[in-house]
């Protein structure tokens, strides 16, 4: 079975497939057996387990093998589980804010409503100021148009229905079939930007976090200043986004 090209780690379909084959083994595993059970070749399955390991859900014995880590205690019940998770998913957003030089947000699609539910920023990160409510800026904000794209047709309309598209800014998309069109016309790889669509002397990018059934996104925000810097952060963004995703779908 060979996956889908796509961007390394962007599914995590593929490393859920490793970690049921780590998870068979109780005494360890080799590469060669995770192969076979997972059905990944070579040039994907390399990268993900030293992800899996960063990340502390795999770890490498001194023979080569791999065992789970202790990250999957994860997946206990109740409140102390939801405690746990946030607080790695703040400690992943901090050292991303760190990479890139940038505030950092995670966002999910709750309930019909843009949510942005954990933001790392600091002194020299601020984040952007939310002048407008984030849940009425679909159309303009980089968070909202990459949520958005993870919608169909139909759920975008209703949630334009309930939001209708405003102008901020001059640059503002205010035509939802403009809008439409350069949702479907964007590559599933490349990050969503928001250059000063929601706020004058604010740039923005943002990459969706494809996590089983949740809607969700990772962004940053910079000064329009630092605009030459967008680009690349994107791209930082974009590859650290699979740890995140792994965490929600966990």
């Amino acid at each position: 079975m060979k996956p889908e090209p796509t961007t390394p780690f962007h599914s995590v379909r593929y490393v859920l497939r490793v970690l049921e084959a780590v998870s068979k083994y109780g005494g360890g595993v080799t590469e060669d057996r995770i192969a076979r059970d997972s059905g990944l070749p070579p040039g994907h399955l390399v990268p993900l387990l030293t992800l899996l390991c960063r990340e502390g859900y795999v770890e490498r014995l001194a023979d080569g093998a791999y065992v789970l880590g202790n990250a999957p205690a994860l997946l206990g019940p109740g409140s102390a589980r939801r405690r746990a998770l946030e607080a790695r998913l703040q400690r992943g957003l901090d050292e991303l804010r760190d990479s890139v030089g940038a505030a950092v947000y995670l966002s999910r699609y709750i309930d019909g409503e843009i949510r942005v539910t954990q933001i790392a920023e600091g002194p020299l990160t601020p984040a952007v100021h939310e002048w407008v409510d984030f849940r009425s800026t679909a159309h303009a904000s980089a968070i909202g148009k990459c949520l958005l794209t993870q919608l169909d047709r139909n759920g975008r309309r209703e949630h334009l229905a309930r939001h209708r598209i405003a102008r901020f800014t001059s640059r503002t998309i205010t035509s939802e079939r403009l809008l439409f069109s350069r949702l479907d016309s964007r590559p599933p790889t490349v990050p969503v930007l928001d250059l000063q669509e929601y706020a004058v002397g604010t740039v923005c990018a943002a990459v969706p976090l494809t996590a089983g059934s949740t809607v969700g996104c990772l962004a940053l925000s910079l000064p329009v200043e630092y605009a030459h810097r967008l680009r690349a952060a994107a791209e930082t963004l974009n590859r650290r986004a699979a740890p995140m995703a792994l965490s929600l779908t966990l």
